[in-house]
């Protein structure tokens, strides 16, 4: 069976999409691309700049004009992909505490979802690609040959984005971090523009009760034809 060219995951913060989108990349040998650094990037920007979040005008304008890059990691020090600002690189900065609790704000605005929409679909549109966001199956690449959506509960998820900011240094409490998670789920589900929903014809993976080993290989499976139900 031909393998699908492109594979669009979605779901909410911490639910695991972006481990499984890199896993898959790895495996077919597609690009890995995580569109929400590009939400985190210009937060950072807009944060840099000093702006008010609430600054919808000026955060818009910064979007437009920003220039947004996605390579193939320079260091072996945890990173993904190098992430460019304009040249610089961010890569570390998209990952503070501040724009995590700023990003949906931003990325909930019309005017930056549309300048940096239209670069992912440039991107989705090349092929050999696994995107990963919010709104990938039902508003980037509603054309995608296959649609994940990897969920969660949000007790699991809190936990999960918890133990990262432990294993980073963080001084947080669960409680907060649950709080902000169930902030970012309201925020995410309830905007406007391109809410955060699974696609009609995706297939959602409930990852409560299911390890990443396991989530892994049925969305493997599925990517070539092979899987029935997953278990």
């Amino acid at each position: 069976m031909k393998l699908p060219t492109t594979i669009a995951i979605d779901g909410p913060a911490a639910s695991g999409k972006s481990t499984l989108a890199k896993r898959m990349a790895e495996a077919l040998e597609y690009l890995f691309f995580d569109t929400g650094v590009m939400y985190r990037a210009i937060t950072c920007a807009a944060l840099s700049a000093g702006l008010s979040m609430d600054e919808e005008a000026k955060i818009t304008a910064l979007s437009q004009a920003a220039q947004i890059d996605v390579q193939p990691a320079s260091a072996d020090d945890g990173r993904d992909n190098d992430i460019l600002l304009d040249g610089v690189d961010i890569t570390w900065a998209i990952r503070r505490p501040e724009v995590d609790a700023n990003v949906s704000v931003v990325s909930a605005y019309p005017g930056v979802r549309a300048a940096l929409t239209a670069q992912q679909r440039r991107i989705g549109q090349r092929g050999r690609v696994v995107m990963v966001g919010r709104d990938i199956g039902t508003v980037v690449l509603p054309e995608a040959d296959l649609k994940l959506y990897l969920d969660a509960s949000v007790e699991e998820r809190a936990q999960r984005r918890y133990d990262e900011r432990l294993r980073r240094g963080d001084a947080i409490s669960l409680d907060v971090v649950l709080a902000d998670m169930r902030k970012r789920d309201e925020i995410d589900s309830t905007r406007d523009i391109a809410p955060l929903r699974p696609a009609h014809d995706a297939v959602i993976l409930d990852s409560d009760h299911m390890t990443i080993e396991q989530v892994f290989a049925y969305a493997l499976k599925l990517a070539r034809g092979e899987a029935g139900s997953a278990e």
